[in-house]
């Protein structure tokens, strides 16, 4: 017990009471009471009033169902019919995205269908017509068809009897674990009607959680909704309008870190939600919905801009506090957060703020106890402006030029409590023991052991870096039949795929290729990585055309050591498929096992092109991107606009035929002035013309090269007689096979 009597003396009793107080407040700022948080975001509420969000940009617009519209259209519900003009509308100016903040979990009322059942006085002849009619559900949903609708849901405090299947509408992609322990959780949802839902090309959750002070700072970004993790409605939108398929969520130990999408990554706090930076309200964000109906607004003000369809009549109790505006629309805080997220200005809480603020609360308490026991009253009072200058105008700063928000209320809450109780304690005997205590401090704790404090913890985490890539996927064609003839002798058919596969490898390695991985029989390819490959889409074309000159030598060696032991001969043919464009590439796997790989939408895309060149009877198809890269290098031709499997837009599909040389030929020449002529006719639904250039190509097609090719158009154009395509079509053909 003497040493401690011995610490006691040279530490000072006031010193190590404040040590004490220092880490009672890291354990008060670990559990967070409420008092503390609301202080914090108090704070952060008076840095957006005096600094809010300046709207400079308009990509968001809110078709307002305004109390005009109200009186103009009806009261709300409005029939279905009406919403769908309202739709239909808002597509013919060119509305990118339109999203409902509203729902329609019901059948319309006012449908046909209804009122032939509710009205008594209804002979049969009506109720007949009546019934016969579509209904205004079927109307609406039909405008939501030909648009691209993202409709509303919210999230119940109760659970719900489950009406259809719980599938999210867009992937859910996770990275660093499982998000859902962090993610806000519902029982329960409302949805829209199945019928409604089916034509949407996405659902989305508007739920707002207010903070407890009823305040809007946060809006969630994904849910946990009876055990499915779903978008919200403003994430979903944009998803919707960058063309992304699946939405990818960023865990770490302490929370969620952020969402978003292949090119765009939004942080978030540990539950997923964002910060948003609001500016005041703002009626240039509204047009009404009665002047959308009635024709008053012209395109320039919804043509390629993200659309909201919500309501700010004060009858339908959609108003929200935030930190700027007392009586916020609903609808415009889902606006702001688009905006926010569009133009990059979204505030952020990254999950290490908690351990920055941590440390300047440890090396603030420290600096305290070691300087307010040794300093006259001056120097004091200096020291404590600095320390409140330091930590407000750091906080200030953080949020001023980086949107970030750093909390200084818990470090200067818990350094005036240490400095009030050191002049308490230790004001009476300070001037007679400083020299005293002041050396037993400094043997005590040295700068090392402040430092050590303010250090944050390094984690290691898997990911990658976005790349304009090209990528490359080759697989046998009829590769079944080829292994039973070696159902009898294993050691034949691995012996055959060694001398297959080595020589293609070559071929990908020696033009700078790197080799993804063997699935069997297939390959995947990729350049541009981990060196860098100014031609990458020509070195990827090089390789296709060696890898297929390598497959035709060993056919003729195969096929003349059949001739030589009198054994079958099936020829050995590949498809390949090349596509460029951006990608993830880098470390992918778990903590204890990952490959160096690549991933994205543009990989999937070469995928689909491999698997496409059995249905048009060609060896080498590439993407578009691809096909630019390389056209003044090879024989290329463009072959189809195509939508393949698993992707809503259209690409431009092409086929290379041979390396350069071959462009001067003749016959080449002519086939590609036939081909074009054919696809030209096709797109303008000139049947008779294309059928016409089609037995042309036939005819001058000696080596039957494009036979296949020939087969799908006429077969195409053949269906189109007899159904032809709407007045849309763009020539584009979806490709129902992968």
């Amino acid at each position: 017990m003497k040493w401690s009597v011995d610490l006691i003396k040279r530490f000072g009793v006031a010193r190590i009471s404040c040590v004490i107080l220092l880490f009672a407040f890291v354990f008060l700022r670990i559990i967070d009471p409420a008092p503390i948080e609301e202080l914090r975001l108090r704070v952060f509420d008076f840095f957006q009033v005096i600094r809010p969000r300046v709207a400079d940009q308009r990509p968001v617009v809110i078709v307002d169902i305004d109390e005009r519209s109200l009186r103009t259209a009806g009261q709300w519900p409005w029939p279905r019919t009406l919403v769908a003009d309202l739709v239909t509308r808002l597509n013919n100016l060119g509305a990118a995205v339109i999203g409902f903040d509203v729902i329609f979990a019901e059948p319309d009322r006012l449908s046909p269908q209804v009122a032939a059942e509710i009205f008594p006085n209804l002979d049969d002849d009506v109720r007949r017509k009546l019934r016969a009619l579509p209904s205004s559900d079927e109307i609406f949903a039909d405008a939501i068809r030909h648009a691209h609708v993202v409709l509303g849901e919210t999230g119940l405090s109760v659970a719900v009897p489950e009406r259809n299947s719980k599938a999210a509408p867009a992937g859910i992609a996770m990275l660093g674990g499982n998000p859902k322990p962090f993610l806000l959780s519902f029982p329960g949802d409302l949805r829209n009607i199945p019928v409604l839902e089916k034509s949407a090309v996405g659902r989305g959750l508007f739920t707002i959680k207010n903070e407890n002070d009823g305040i809007v700072r946060r809006v969630p970004m994904v849910m946990d909704v009876h055990g499915q993790i779903m978008p919200s409605l403003s994430l979903e939108m944009l998803r919707i309008a960058a063309g992304a398929s699946a939405i990818l969520i960023k865990t770490d130990a302490s929370g969620i870190k952020s969402v978003g999408f292949r090119g765009f990554e939004m942080p978030t706090d540990r539950n997923g939600q964002l910060w948003i930076h609001f500016s005041p309200h703002d009626s240039e964000r509204f047009v009404s919905a009665i002047d959308v109906l009635e024709g008053r607004v012209g395109s320039e003000r919804i043509a390629r801009k993200l659309v909201l369809v919500g309501t700010s009549a004060a009858g339908l109790l959609d108003l929200k506090t935030t930190p700027v505006d007392p009586a916020m629309p609903g609808v415009e805080v889902h606006a702001q957060v688009l905006e926010s997220m569009l133009t990059r200005t979204l505030l952020a809480m990254p999950n290490y703020a908690v351990i920055v603020e941590f440390c300047a609360a440890l090396l603030v308490g420290a600096v305290i106890i070691w300087l307010v026991p040794i300093l006259g009253p001056t120097l004091l009072l200096v020291t404590g402006v600095l320390i409140v200058t330091l930590l407000v105008g750091t906080s200030w700063l953080f949020f001023k030029y980086e949107n970030t928000l750093i909390d200084f209320t818990y470090p200067l809450l818990s350094s005036a409590f240490i400095f009030i109780t050191l002049i308490f304690t230790n004001f009476a005997n300070e001037q007679a023991k400083r020299r005293e205590i002041r050396s037993a401090f400094g043997q005590y704790l040295s700068p090392a052991l402040v430092d050590q404090l303010a250090q944050s913890p390094e984690k290691l985490v898997l990911g990658g870096e976005q790349r304009n890539m090209t990528i490359m996927f080759s697989d046998v064609r009829g590769f079944t039949t080829i292994s039973e003839m070696y159902k009898d002798d294993p050691q034949g058919l691995t012996s055959l795929m060694n001398s297959f596969l080595t020589p293609l490898t070559n071929a990908i390695i020696g033009r700078k290729g790197t080799i993804d991985k063997y699935m069997g029989d297939a390959i995947m390819a990729f350049w541009n990585a981990p060196l860098y490959d100014s031609d990458h889409e020509i070195n990827a074309c090089e390789a296709a055309i060696d890898m297929l000159d390598c497959v035709e030598k060993l056919n003729q060696a195969r096929e003349r050591e059949a001739e030589t032991n009198a054994t079958p001969f099936i020829p050995i043919k590949i498809g390949i498929g090349i596509n460029t464009g951006l990608c993830v590439v880098g470390n992918m796997g778990s903590d204890l096992r990952f490959d160096y790989s690549v991933l994205g939408d543009n990989v999937n895309l070469a995928s689909r092109l491999e698997g496409q060149c059995k249905s048009y009877g060609l060896q080498l198809i590439v993407g578009a991107k691809t096909a630019l890269a390389a056209k003044d290098k090879f024989a290329i031709l463009e072959i189809d606009y195509a939508a393949v499997k698993g992707k809503k837009e259209p690409e431009l599909v092409y086929a290379i035929i041979g390396r350069g040389d071959l462009v001067k030929s003749r016959q080449f020449q002519q086939c590609q002035s036939i081909i074009a002529k054919m696809l030209s006719c096709y797109r303008r639904r000139d049947w008779a013309g294309a059928t016409g250039a089609i037995e042309q190509g036939r005819a001058v097609d000696n080596e039957l090269k494009f036979i296949t090719l020939y087969d799908v158009y006429a077969a195409r154009i053949h269906g189109f007689q007899s159904n032809p395509p709407p007045e849309e079509w763009s020539g584009a053909y979806v490709l129902e096979s992968k």
